[in-house]
């Protein structure tokens, strides 16, 4: 289990560092195909860094209002509050505040920029499908997000890749309305070389135009699953009964109803994917873009502990 939480701590630094260098590289790169040298890679630091700050500043609101999420007091969930109050002290976390979000549909997720503003929201199906243990299991891997951050580094890589993009489209743009023509020309006239060596540089910034989003996409997607894997080996040490969380994941696998408030925007949030069309499999394509690792394979290491 220890070991399992290491690896993927090390995987979510990789990732992140390759999103970091893969914004930096395309920003630089549009800088030259500008001819403003190292301004671009300043221009895509500035854009990455405004679009983390709006998100840590008023992401977690949106995504509740997005859940249709409804704060629940104590009178009214009990047993939910008991549970996220008892895990919270577990984790040495202030106590998140909690919401029930009106579908039946059992899932789950947790948001908020750090552990003291944080947030645990449960779907109705998931309060009336899961017994105390399996509730239990599926805080904790909540509890796991809130106490590692989860949010705040799934914004950050979420706004890096967004900016990935954002560059991406700026490049495209400008090659499709000329951009790289009329550069092309200016270059030909300093010269053979020169020339010959921005219409490399073009070929290659327009390669990356197209292919660095799919690239930037995957990356943020592998990172989703590697935390999900490390919350669930967290969620296991804060219960210190890893077949509660085996359970759970259980009876949400085999329930088919879908999700009204789902959407790709927020699909990493939740403790199983709730884009998926019931009764369909996994293609090993969109296993590939998928925020979460296979469900099945996430039960299999829970009951291996």
């Amino acid at each position: 289990m220890y070991e399992q939480i290491s690896r993927n701590k090390r995987w979510t630094v990789l990732l992140i560092v390759g999103t970091v260098v893969v914004v930096g590289a395309l920003g630089y790169l549009f800088g030259l195909l500008l001819n403003i040298g190292p301004v671009g890679l300043v221009v895509a630091v500035l854009i990455a860094a405004g679009m983390s700050f709006y998100s840590y500043r008023y992401g977690d609101q949106l995504v509740l209002r997005a859940a249709r999420a409804r704060q629940v007091t104590h009178d009214e969930e009990p047993r939910l509050h008991n549970i996220v109050e008892g895990l919270a002290i577990a984790a040495g976390v202030p106590k998140p505040t909690v919401y029930v979000v009106p579908e039946q549909a059992p899932n789950a997720f947790a948001t908020g920029p750090d552990p003291a503003h944080s947030s645990i929201a449960v779907t109705q199906g998931l309060l009336d499908t899961m017994n105390r243990v399996e509730l239990e299991g599926v805080i904790g891997h909540e509890m796991s997000h809130v106490r590692d951050r989860d949010i705040l580094l799934g914004t950050v890589v979420a706004t890096l890749v967004g900016s990935v993009v954002l560059i991406a489209e700026f490049m495209l743009r400008w090659f499709w309305w000329g951009g790289g023509a009329f550069g092309g020309r200016g270059r030909r006239r300093e010269g053979g070389e020169g020339g010959n060596a921005f219409a490399i540089l073009a070929v290659v910034g327009l390669v990356l135009a197209i292919l660095t989003p799919i690239i930037a996409q995957v990356i943020k997607m592998a990172m989703s699953r590697r935390r999900e894997y490390l919350a669930d080996a967290e969620g296991a040490l804060l219960t210190r009964y890893p077949p509660g969380l085996a359970s759970a994941l259980k009876k949400i696998a085999a329930d088919t109803t879908p999700m009204r408030v789902a959407n790709n925007a927020t699909a990493h949030l939740w403790i199983n994917q709730p884009s998926r069309v019931p009764g369909e499999g996994n293609h090993w394509f969109e296993s590939l873009f998928s925020t979460h690792p296979p469900i099945q394979d996430r039960i299999r290491i829970l009951e291996e502990m």
